[in-house]
Order: C-alpha cells, then sequence, then structure tokens
C-alpha cells in the first residue's frame, strides 16, 4: 500500500483540520452517543494500551471505524474473530487457532501497523497514523476529498467515496462518523489530550455580571457554531454565566450555546435548549 511521509506542512494541515473541525447539523446527537458508548469502554481500550503503548482513544476509534464498536470483531476489518480475516488484510492473526479474543486481534492489527509507544503521538501524528490505518487512496488520488475516515460527519467532508477497495464514487456519502471528529469531541469533553496538547483541568471560567432582576435569562437557540448576531451571543453568554452559579456545572462564556450548554440547560432546567437534535 503507498504511503507517504509526514511533512511540515502535512502536520500543519492535519492541526489545521481539527482545530476548524465543526460537527455537521442534525448529527451531534449521534456523535455524542458514540463518544459515550467508546467512553464506557475505555477499560478495554486501555488494557491494549498497556500492551503496546498506542493511547486508548486511538484504538477506541478504530474499533468504531473498522467493527462498529463490535467486540465480536477484528480490529484489523471488521471480520468476525471466529476465524482469521478474510478481507484485506487477510490471514491475521498469523498465530494462534480461532476462535480469537478481541485483545488478541487489536494487538495484532495495531503490531502489523507499527503502532504502540514509540509512535509520535502528537496531534497530527495521531491524525496521520489513522489516515494511514485506513490508506491514503483520497490523499494520492483523489486529493479534493478529505478523507472521510478522519473527517465524515464534519464539515470538512460532503461526499465522495471508496465503495470498495479500489471502487471510487463521486457521489457516494460516507454513513460513519470520521475518527477525528471523534477524537476531536472527545478532546471537547476532556477525554483525552495528545503529547504536544496535553489533557488539563481547564480554569474557571470568567463571569459574566447577570443582572439581579434576571432570574434566568432569556433561553439561547442550540447551535454548534458561534451566531453572527450580537444580540443573539450576548443571550448565549448571559445563560452560560447564569447556568455556571449551579453547583457542578463550570461552563466558558463564548457564546456558542452547544452541547455542553444545552447539557447544563438540562441538568438545572430538566430540558435541553431548543434546537437541540437530541430532544428531552
Amino acid at each position: 500500500m503507498a504511503n507517504i511521509p509526514l511533512t511540515k506542512a502535512l502536520r500543519a494541515e492535519y492541526v489545521r483540520l481539527f482545530d476548524t473541525c465543526r460537527i455537521r447539523a442534525g448529527r451531534a446527537a449521534e456523535v455524542e452517543r458514540l463518544v459515550d458508548q467508546l467512553a464506557s469502554h475505555r477499560a478495554r481500550y486501555a488494557a491494549v494500551e498497556q500492551r503496546l503503548g498506542a493511547p486508548w482513544a486511538v484504538v477506541a476509534v478504530i474499533h468504531n471505524m473498522e467493527a462498529g464498536q463490535d467486540f465480536s470483531r477484528h480490529l484489523h476489518n471488521g471480520d468476525p474473530l471466529t476465524a482469521r480475516t478474510m478481507q484485506v488484510p487477510a490471514g491475521r492473526p498469523r498465530t494462534g487457532s480461532p476462535p480469537f479474543t478481541w485483545e488478541e486481534s487489536a494487538i495484532d492489527s495495531l503490531r502489523l501497523k507499527g503502532l504502540g509507544a514509540a509512535t509520535g503521538w502528537t496531534l497530527a501524528g495521531t491524525l496521520y497514523q489513522l489516515e494511514r490505518y485506513n490508506g491514503f487512496g483520497y490523499r494520492l488520488h483523489h486529493p479534493a476529498t478529505l478523507s472521510p475516515y478522519l473527517w465524515g460527519y464534519s464539515d470538512h467532508y460532503a461526499q465522495g467515496k471508496y465503495v470498495a477497495d479500489g471502487r471510487w464514487s463521486a457521489k457516494a456519502v460516507s454513513r460513519q462518523c470520521g475518527a477525528a471528529v471523534l477524537l476531536h469531541r472527545m478532546a471537547e469533553r476532556g477525554l483525552i489530550g495528545f503529547s504536544d496538547r496535553p489533557l488539563q483541568t481547564k480554569p474557571e471560567p470568567a463571569r459574566i455580571a447577570v443582572p439581579a432582576s434576571i432570574t434566568e435569562p432569556l433561553v439561547s437557540h442550540f447551535a454548534l457554531t458561534r451566531p453572527a448576531d450580537a444580540a443573539e451571543r450576548e443571550r448565549a453568554q448571559a445563560l452560560q454565566a447564569w447556568l455556571s452559579t449551579f453547583p457542578g456545572v463550570s461552563l466558558e462564556t463564548d457564546g456558542i450555546a452547544g452541547i455542553r450548554t444545552s447539557d447544563a440547560y438540562r441538568r438545572v432546567t430538566g430540558r435541553r435548549l431548543p434546537g437541540d437534535p437530541r430532544g428531552d
């Protein structure tokens, strides 16, 4: 399989795309559900990390992409653990006898790709290894389309995909959430960090003074991006500041009434923000 080097320019591209990644409208609830499921199996992914040194979140998102988080499937390609893999890469694991445990398969798959403690697990390095895991076909042969393996469900990807090995369709649309999108949301939720962006506890956000006459600020409409309307931004900031006065709630007053703000609003009022696709 063709490979490409991780150049300075490619590193910068990965960082830029990650930092500007936004979930497409209508996909937020599904992304949240997937992240919740991955986090619930963290101990199992972490056990593989302890053996090889590949971060648990990398193991997790590969498992989601290749096997739909099914622990009865090979991490290599989603084939059943009851036999050696049939699809590319075929005949894995080479040693041992089926049925294989999920851990045996996962370790074999990661070793086959040369992933472990010695891999550079920076933000750019992580995204590079994930794209390499799936193959550089998009980058090499269809550079106008960013790989949906990384960017599916984000505003970086609209359409175009390989519908089978070596078979390209310009109109097909990936129905999977990209691995980079999952990592982005996991980082937003404080579940993971990278070697060059270590996980840190955020300082208490600055509070905006809410007039005492306002018992509850005007409710903002759910949004995943910063609204252009200044009045709407101010309403969202006031709501975030008000919610942060409650025990256990700490929101950045950034004026974006997104998933964290909606979850905090539900915790306080029992309902999510209007327009949240997850409903109440």
